[in-house]
């Protein structure tokens, strides 16, 4: 097993690719939430200060793992608020596949830091872990195809960056992470406007290095949206057939400039290879990060 320290975590978080400024604010908060109220009665009533033992996280449920690190960033956040140290045994990763029954990670430490980040931690965890779980069904349902399953911004509030990772750990692609480091011209912007290249020109002339998503309800506006330069179209609500259709107009001749095609909407893990076979690259999935059931993930004494 490993002392947690704030320097082991911090390593752990980068090594994910996650902020740990960032994330350990995040973790700060959750924990904080859980003891609005006041301090952990039940576990100060029934745990004696001096208790030491160790706990086990394992899956209840079959899935693939996501926010091991943050899980270890909670536990070493209670500890550093009660002064105590902690240590912890990561036995699988974020990406692994798990079954009923396999350990995640062993830590030991005072039972009362223990019970007091136990909600916290299960909460991040096992939300993220639903997540890769969902991302990587859609994965295994695209597979022999072309096509990548990609998030949305429909995302839980605070929880963005984390859930986005947890595509990523899925196997998924994410989209763009805000409304500043991609454009995604939708209808009301095509309303506003007066038309699609009315928008697409007004988004090229505000941030001229920014790439350019344009989302289309028919196929006429995907010729329009591929006229104007867009580099990628959406495929709103379009049937199979309509998608088919769409993807056909992807113009050849235009070096370091390709067109890519996303579906959206009304999509289902039945009729992804359908979709996918249409030549999309991306599906595009929101249920991802904003209907994804957690994975069932318990935390254990073995004292």
């Amino acid at each position: 097993m490993t002392n947690l320290t704030a320097s082991r975590t911090d390593d752990l978080l980068a090594a994910a690719g996650l902020d740990p400024v960032v994330t350990r604010q995040f973790v700060r908060t959750t924990l904080a939430e859980d003891l609005t109220w006041g301090p952990d009665v039940t576990t100060l009533s029934t745990v004696p200060a001096a208790a030491v033992a160790t706990a086990v996280v394992a899956a209840r449920a079959t899935g693939v793992l996501a926010g091991v690190p943050v899980a270890v960033a909670v536990l070493e956040e209670q500890a550093s608020v009660d002064g105590v140290s902690v240590t912890v045994d990561i036995v699988r990763s974020d990406g692994d596949p798990v079954s009923p029954g396999d350990v995640v990670l062993a830590v030991t430490g005072p039972v009362r830091t223990l019970l007091t980040a136990e909600r916290t931690m299960l909460n991040l965890v096992s939300q993220l872990s639903g997540v890769a779980t969902l991302t990587d069904q859609w994965q295994q349902a695209l597979a022999g195809t072309a096509a990548r399953v990609r998030d949305t911004r429909k995302t839980v509030p605070g929880m963005r960056v984390l859930q986005k990772y947890a595509v990523r750990c899925g196997g998924g692609v994410n989209h763009r992470m805000g409304l500043g480091d991609a454009a995604l011209i939708k209808d009301n912007h095509v309303v506003a406007a007066g038309s699609v290249r009315a928008a697409f020109d007004a988004v090229r002339r505000h941030a001229p290095g920014i790439a350019v998503e344009v989302e289309c309800d028919t196929v006429d506006q995907v010729a329009e949206a591929i006229a104007a330069g867009a580099d990628l179209v959406l495929l709103d609500n379009m049937t199979p057939g309509t998608m088919q259709a769409a993807v056909a107009l992807r113009p050849s001749g235009r070096p370091g400039q390709e067109v890519r095609f996303e579906a959206s909407g009304g999509l289902s893990l039945d009729t992804a290879a359908e979709v996918a076979a249409t030549g999309v690259d991306f599906i595009a999935v929101g249920a991802l990060t904003h209907s994804a059931p957690v994975l069932d993930l318990g935390f254990d004494l073995t004292m």
